[in-house]
């Protein structure tokens, strides 16, 4: 059987997807993305050379609160009781950047990939919002899924080489 888009009924008007009957299981989400730097720049940031603080503690920070609001962000997502969210930020001497992991929990009727990707997103986006004075030019870039387990869909892995 060809799959099919869920968002959306017989007559192509969106609709949120009804999980009523569904089985509460285990889910987990891990995404990742990158945001890239000038050379100057990211050495500027990783000196301390940011008036604004702790880029890595506030990107976090923010990465756990979008994960928590993107049933408010993203308009067919479900509203779910996350159990656990771990935003990690690490810098990437060799390519200039700073490296955004989120990963995210819950026991539900469905998956919580919507909230690491917001997660990662929204720490990259205060990781943009906190050094736009010394670099215009970085690029928030690759971000992805690269794995999800629990529910009906089964595991998903992404390969190390994507």
């Amino acid at each position: 059987m060809p799959k099919t888009l869920t968002h959306f009924d017989k007559d192509g008007r969106a609709r949120m997807v009804d999980v009523t009957d569904k089985a509460s299981t285990e889910r987990r989400a891990v995404a990742k993305g990158r945001v890239v730097f000038t050379s100057d720049s990211y050495k500027t940031i990783r000196t301390g050379g940011v008036k604004k603080g702790d880029i890595a503690s506030v990107a976090e920070l923010a990465g756990v609160m979008g994960a928590k609001r993107t049933s408010d962000l993203i308009p067919l997502c479900h509203p779910l009781p996350i159990t656990g969210i771990k935003v990690v930020v690490e810098p990437d001497d060799a390519g200039y950047a700073f490296v955004v992991t989120a990963e995210v929990k819950t026991t539900g009727q469905t998956g919580v990939e919507m909230e690491a990707l917001t997660a990662v997103m929204t720490a990259c986006l205060t990781i943009y919002d906190m050094a736009k004075a010394i670099d215009k030019s970085m690029v928030i870039e690759d971000v992805k899924l690269l794995e999800k387990s629990g529910g009906a869909s089964g595991d998903f892995h992404r390969d190390s080489r994507e």
